[in-house]
């Protein structure tokens, strides 16, 4: 074979081979989400919304792996495989940030400071909300959003209608120095234990109450074992998505603002299902007859909020006062 003939036979087989090469699709983005709830609570839900429109949206650029029920790391180890890149995305409570050393998070544990979603999403969706999720940049971390889980109920073997009615009452809480002093507040006792525990804990006596949101108490069966749910509404429990800061600044920007616009929808969906589901978990409870419903008037409400604004007072050093102030600013809040 000739010179030319050589040439022309190796321009053809790369000719042949281009599609193979040039045109072959890049490997798409992965994004670990981990999470240590059930798939089909409202966390996982949205996590799981997240994922489809990341997907559908990036017309594949971008593969979100959804990793529920503590899979790959358990609540203590995940926000430092977050920060070492081991995931990506992660949504913890909101009471995980404390520990972090940004304990102004601490001020969604403050009681009544919400006296419904309206002013709730004033602070989590305006410029207070904005400055909290800033505070975790230092931390390698970059907030994108808030997710509800709901508000909280008081529940005990007892009739708790008057904040009175609390007292000498030994009731479960999470690990938080503010919901300590908000039981301490009515006379309480306040005992922390894992969540895991506590239905054993109700039905042996070893607390005589808890406080969740209702969707909590009712898939995990405490209204079985407690008599009286009191509709108190007086704290808030809820979660931040959060993303390792220089795996998405690092993303391209097109996908980096899509991204962003599947987050605010899923921010959405995430709100609504859990509004949702605490309302079907309160039917459910009432239907149930296990437990008996007590409703509170303006006036009880009134008196209880102003009995916890002791924690308030007791945890403005702690938190820090100027993000309380904020917050009040934002929310019309006033104990009295």
């Amino acid at each position: 074979m000739n010179l030319k003939a050589c040439l022309k036979s190796l321009a053809m087989v790369a000719a042949m081979a281009l599609p193979m090469t040039a045109f072959a699709a890049p490997a798409p983005i992965v994004i670990k989400f981990s999470h240590v709830v059930a798939q089909h609570t409202p966390k996982g839900q949205a996590a799981d919304y997240f994922k489809k429109l990341a997907e559908e949206r990036t017309k594949g650029r971008v593969k979100v792996e959804v990793y529920p029920n503590s899979q790959l790391y358990k609540d203590k180890e995940e926000m430092e495989a977050l920060q070492l890149g081991a995931v990506q995305m992660l949504a913890p409570s909101l009471a995980k940030f404390a520990p972090l050393g940004v304990k102004e998070f601490e001020v969604f544990d403050l009681p009544f400071i919400f006296d419904n979603y309206q002013e709730l999403h004033k602070v989590t969706q305006g410029p207070v909300g904005a400055k909290l999720l800033k505070k975790l940049e230092p931390k390698g971390i970059l907030g994108l959003a808030y997710w509800d889980n709901g508000f909280k109920v008081m529940s005990a073997n007892k009739p708790i209608k008057s904040v009175a009615d609390l007292r000498g009452q030994k009731m479960r809480i999470q690990s938080s120095k503010v919901l300590d002093s908000e039981m301490r507040s009515a006379g309480a006792i306040p005992q922390v234990l894992a969540f895991s525990e506590v239905y054993q804990a109700l039905q042996t006596g070893v607390v005589d109450g808890t406080e969740n949101p209702p969707s909590n108490l009712y898939t995990q069966k405490m209204h079985e074992v407690q008599k009286y749910v009191t509709l108190s509404d007086h704290g808030y429990l809820g979660y931040a998505v959060i993303v390792n800061k220089k795996f998405w600044q690092g993303l391209p920007a097109d996908i980096r603002t899509t991204l962003e616009g599947c987050m605010k929808d899923a921010t959405k969906y995430a709100n609504d299902v859990a509004k949702k589901d605490n309302d079907e978990a309160l039917a459910a409870v009432k239907k149930s007859g296990r437990s008996q419903l007590i409703a509170l008037t303006p006036q009880d409400r009134a008196a209880w909020k102003k009995t916890m604004d002791k924690a308030h007072k007791d945890n403005m050093g702690r938190i820090g006062a100027d993000i309380v102030k904020e917050v009040y600013a934002a929310t019309g809040y006033n104990a009295n």
